[in-house]
């Protein structure tokens, strides 16, 4: 794999002056410039080399040169990774991390934890064998289409390219997937059914106003059509395969046709390796968990208080005798909850309450948003659908002038009784917490400043507990500075909301470590956490889905403000909050422990 690499030659040749004793004249600042301009050197190439190897994942960071290839996840490639791995980890040793400076330290960190989880998810981890929704392409050529780095025609010439792999793409996936979840196969045939539509709906009217001759729409529309039969036959193939599937279960005989389903649960071992891997804390998953265990009773007890000071207001006919209890709370939170929009006017009351926060965020002085960026809200696309109900596509940082989308997930599957128990879920006042969150100054504003981030290492490896963690971090920050002048019902609904984050660390830990049923899940998130029943069995299906990426936002949040705490005391009255917020969002979407560092140090 050496022909990956840049040459290694030359950057020994300035870090050691290829054995001029007058070297050794040096200073040592001189030392550290050399030492630097040599990292900088490796990681440009190593970025380079990277994106021949997933120009699906560069395409979707706006590094748009190889968008005419869409990779075959066979043994091959697989074999590739791993060997790109092993050689980058055998270069980064030849640097001297503590001779670095701060930025290229935290990208060395960054870049060898990748490296090392590259061979993790390889080699032991191994979702190719076992998630079938991991093999969908039509999210990629959606963004490609979408993009404005070039023409109609450009676009559609090279997805013509990119799509003649497609047939082979999906061959591979067959031949990968050998004991799927139940959950992920699932998952599987409903999102590549949602890709059909991007082929014969996006890629055919984008060829319909293209100025291309005759002949050449001709093969590219023959193309999307052998595209979209390549993707039926893998729906078909797994809905087959989906009436297979049975839990192993020792005491039943199974017939010759059966296929062994995996268990969506990976174990303890597994799941603090790709904590460490994912989430990259000062903390173990189980140390997260505990300190979630017990930041659920703070907010409980906060709740209570509240509790007292609200309920005569909303039940004056109701005599509480003795101490308040949960059940109090839940019958406040019920009655506040019946707040909310109507369900066809979801969708437009974030986008009017997107200026409002925008305002407020300037008035307060509490962060810099650029007003040349654009966040346009839409109804989430049908290949992205049955895992969130909200989310950001933020455009990378090779295309920083595109467009952030907060994608809006559909009421339209919903009975008249699941759409009234999500939007009670997303009342008036936790639709407003929601889009801080997403948006303002949340997901949106994160992600821009991550864009401008002079190291491009922590742009591309974005930290999802940063990610996630500061979008937390900001509802509490929020309220904290004035937002909804205090109401006390805004304050119990941010507690509610705030459970979410502490309850996802709780359930994911105890799903996937300690085997926690769906009824306790839904209970605990019922009981404890507030959350109406629609929500709770949505989270159930969203923790079978995924591993980990549950305690993200907590973790992210918990580091985030013990930081911010901590420099409160330090900094004493030259604390700055605008200040703060700033300088922690100029370092990229890195890990928080990463920042933390540098700005301690600083």
């Amino acid at each position: 794999m050496k022909y990956l690499f840049f040459s290694l030659a030359s950057v020994m040749c300035v870090l050691y002056s290829c054995g001029n004793p007058g070297a050794e004249k040096n200073s040592n600042k001189e030392v550290a410039v050399s030492l630097d301009t040599a990292f900088n050197s490796f990681k440009a190439s190593y970025i380079n080399n990277l994106w021949e190897i997933y120009p699906g994942w560069a395409s979707s960071l706006g590094y748009h040169k190889n968008d005419s290839v869409l990779v075959v996840n066979d043994e091959a490639f697989r074999k590739k990774e791993i060997d790109f791995a092993n050689s980058n980890l055998d270069s980064l040793k030849r640097f001297s991390v503590m001779k670095l400076s701060s930025i290229n330290k935290t990208d060395y960190y960054i870049l060898e934890n990748t490296l090392h989880g590259m061979i993790f998810f390889g080699t032991e981890f191994k979702e190719f064998e076992w998630n079938p929704a991991s093999y969908n392409v039509g999210g990629s050529f959606a963004e490609i289409l979408q993009g404005k780095h070039a023409t109609v025609n450009e676009k559609l010439r090279t997805l013509f390219v990119r799509m003649a792999n497609i047939s082979a793409y999906y061959e591979a996936a067959k031949k990968n997937i050998q004991r799927p979840t139940m959950e992920y196969t699932d998952l599987g045939i409903q999102q590549n059914k949602g890709s059909v539509d991007v082929f014969k709906s996006m890629m055919k009217d984008s060829l319909k106003k293209s100025s291309l001759d005759a002949n050449e729409k001709k093969l590219i529309e023959a193309r999307i059509n052998e595209s979209v039969k390549a993707i039926e036959s893998y729906v078909a193939w797994l809905t087959e395969l989906r009436t297979k599937l049975v839990v192993p279960d020792p005491t039943v005989k199974y017939n010759s046709t059966a296929v062994m389903a995996r268990s969506f649960r990976i174990g303890k071992d597994l799941y603090e390796k790709k904590f460490k891997y994912d989430i990259v804390s000062r903390f173990t998953a189980e140390e997260i968990y505990n300190k979630a265990n017990h930041r659920k009773e703070e907010l409980q007890a906060e709740m209570l208080k509240l509790t007292k000071e609200l309920f005569s207001k909303y039940f004056p006919q109701v005599r509480v005798p003795g101490v308040y209890t949960k059940e109090h709370t839940k019958m406040l939170i019920d009655e506040i909850s019946k707040k909310h929009v109507k369900r066809d006017l979801f969708q437009d009351a974030i986008e009017k309450q997107i200026p409002e926060l925008t305002k407020f965020v300037s008035d307060k002085n509490l962060i810099y948003l650029d007003p040349s960026k654009p966040l346009v809200v839409r109804k989430e696309p049908a290949y992205m659908a049955g895992v969130a109900g909200a989310s950001i596509s933020s455009p990378g940082p090779y295309d920083k002038e595109g467009n952030t989308y907060y994608n809006v997930g559909s009421l339209a599957g919903y009975s008249a009784e699941g759409a009234e128990s999500y939007l009670r879920e997303y009342n008036y006042y936790i639709l407003q917490i929601l889009n801080i969150h997403e948006a303002i100054p949340g997901h949106y504003a994160q992600l821009v400043y991550s864009n401008q981030s002079p190291s491009i290492v922590k742009s591309i490896f974005g930290n999802g507990a940063m990610i996630e963690g500061w979008a937390v971090y900001t509802e509490r920050m929020m309220l904290e500075n004035g937002y909804a002048n205090n109401e006390p019902e805004m304050w119990l609904m941010y507690y509610k909301w705030h459970l979410r984050s502490v309850c996802n660390t709780i359930i994911d830990y105890s799903i996937q470590v300690l085997d926690m049923s769906q009824e306790d899940v839904v209970k605990l998130l019922v009981e404890d956490a507030f959350q109406q029943k629609q929500e709770a069995e949505n989270k159930w299906k969203r923790a079978t889905l995924s591993q980990v990426q549950l305690t993200s936002y907590f973790t992210g949040y918990t580091e985030i403000y013990e930081l911010r705490e901590e420099l409160k005391v330090r900094q004493g009255d030259k604390f700055d909050l605008k200040v703060f917020h700033e300088k922690f969002l100029s370092y990229g979407s890195a890990p928080v422990k990463y920042i933390r560092e540098l700005m301690m140090n600083d």
